[in-house]
């Protein structure tokens, strides 16, 4: 079904499928086009307002009766690594760090399938092929970046964020690391690394996806100081994560209509 405000873009809504964080539940996904002149100004919009990207699709969840998943992001003044994150930055002083082009690699893909295989390999993306993998790391209307992490002696590929770079952040799209290395805590300790980028550069925030509670997969990303989670049109700091509920109930979702009517789109009339 479509769902239009009185300017572009049009909002669409995905038929429910079965959710892949909370056992027995069904999702459903309220999401639009991301193409055109205006498509930074838009991603910055709607990534504020607990949007995500995937390759040129902007998308939320708009579950009928959950409302679970929270859009995430850190806010890099307010961080402050644990003492198990500076373990964990330690571990890893032995990573180079590039940050390149959004083009896809045959040792990208090599990665992404032992990483897939060995964490997800029931996911959505577990029969992804190479060219659906090239189209999720180059298809983007924006300025992306894919953040590749070598091992200095001469170990090879060890892990991948593709990463986009927004007006007041950046987002995490996707990463990927070599399964192999458990000690290491790759996923935390990429998170730990974009927040040094985003602190380099100026950027106030680094957004991670959705927090969902009572789903382990998620439960990493409320570990992190200065977390702010989206609720009810506005960010919120998390304070304690024991206090969110992944309870279902009929009134948990606004009517779609009305969501759509409440999105705030950005100004994309000309300059004079």
């Amino acid at each position: 079904m479509r769902h239009t405000l009185p300017i572009a873009p049009q909002f669409y809504v995905t038929a429910p499928q079965p959710c892949p964080y909370l056992e027995g539940r069904m999702e459903r996904k309220l999401f639009t086009a991301l193409q055109g002149e205006n498509a930074s100004k838009l991603n910055d919009s709607l990534s504020q307002q607990g949007f995500r990207r995937s390759q040129n699709v902007l998308y939320r969840p708009s579950c009928a009766e959950c409302s679970a998943c929270l859009s995430a992001r850190i806010d890099v003044s307010a961080f402050t690594a644990s003492r198990s994150q500076r373990r964990t930055i330690n571990r890893n002083a032995d990573l180079d760090r590039q940050a390149t082009s959004p083009w896809a690699s045959e040792e990208q893909y090599e990665l992404f399938r032992t990483y897939l295989d060995s964490r997800h390999a029931e996911g959505g993306m577990a029969d992804m092929d190479v060219f659906e993998f090239a189209a999720m790391i180059e298809e983007t209307p924006i300025r992306s970046r894919v953040v590749e992490y070598t091992d200095k002696d001469g170990g090879g590929l060890i892990g991948v964020s593709l990463t986009d770079v927004l007006s007041d952040g950046l987002s995490m799209v996707y990463s990927f690391y070599e399964p192999g290395h458990p000690k290491r805590s790759l996923g935390t300790y990429m998170i730990l690394d974009h927040i040094k980028i985003a602190e380099e550069a100026g950027l106030p925030y680094v957004y991670l996806g959705y927090w969902v509670p009572g789903s382990q997969k998620m439960g990493y990303k409320s570990k992190f100081s200065g977390l702010e989670v989206y609720i009810g049109g506005s960010w919120q700091k998390m304070k304690d994560p024991s206090a969110f509920t992944a309870d279902t109930h009929p009134l948990s979702t606004d009517p779609i209509a009305e969501q759509v009517a409440n999105i705030h789109l950005p100004d994309t009339r000309p300059t004079r």
